[in-house]
């Protein structure tokens, strides 16, 4: 019985010590060093908004993107990875979001980041994503945005208005409702 208690003693004493540890900053996303974000989203006033930086890169179909020549559309650009749960769970959603605004003037765009490219092009194909997709393994693209409303969380969905300006940003998976709402903004902008 007294081994037994000691046992119990040494184990609750590691519990506790575990337990009191400093909490990480955020939730972590896997070993990928990446924070997933905590829902929190924002629709910035027009005369806060910034440029959004240029965005010039071959697209998975092999087509070119150029985030400039979109000028006069309301943009998305979400950023993924098949390696991220809560992009998984927002995927279909946001295909359908594309095809809802198909004939509207509105342009998504996903920036896969920290992903095989096999991996990544499984990912388009199993929810059916017709809207483009660029590769940023090594974080280049989404480093541009550090002077606006940055993507520091995966996923991170940014939305630019008609003008080209980083207008709004949800970070962590979408709440496609919201999305909406800040498309429909945009879209009625003068």
């Amino acid at each position: 019985m007294k081994i037994f208690f000691k046992f119990f003693l040494a184990s609750l004493s590691f519990l506790l010590i575990a337990c009191g540890a400093a909490a990480p900053t955020g939730i972590s996303s896997g070993d990928t060093g990446f924070v997933a974000g905590d829902g929190s989203s924002v629709l910035l006033p027009k005369a806060e908004r910034k440029p959004a930086p240029e965005i010039n890169e071959a697209t998975f179909n092999k087509n070119q993107f150029v985030l400039s020549q979109q000028v006069g559309s309301v943009v998305v650009l979400n950023v993924w990875g098949s390696w991220c749960a809560p992009c998984r769970a927002e995927a279909k959603e946001l295909a359908d979001l594309d095809r809802t605004f198909a004939n509207q003037n509105v342009v998504f765009l996903g920036i896969n980041t920290r992903d095989s490219l096999s991996s990544a092009q499984l990912f388009i194909e199993r929810f059916t994503i017709d809207y483009e997709n660029i590769e940023d393994q090594s974080g280049k693209i989404l480093l541009k945005f550090k002077d606006t409303l940055s993507p520091n969380a995966i996923p991170t969905t940014l939305v630019l208005d008609k003008e080209g300006l980083v207008a709004a940003r949800i970070l962590g998976p979408v709440d496609i409702s919201l999305l909406r709402g800040f498309i429909t903004n945009l879209l009625e902008e003068s």
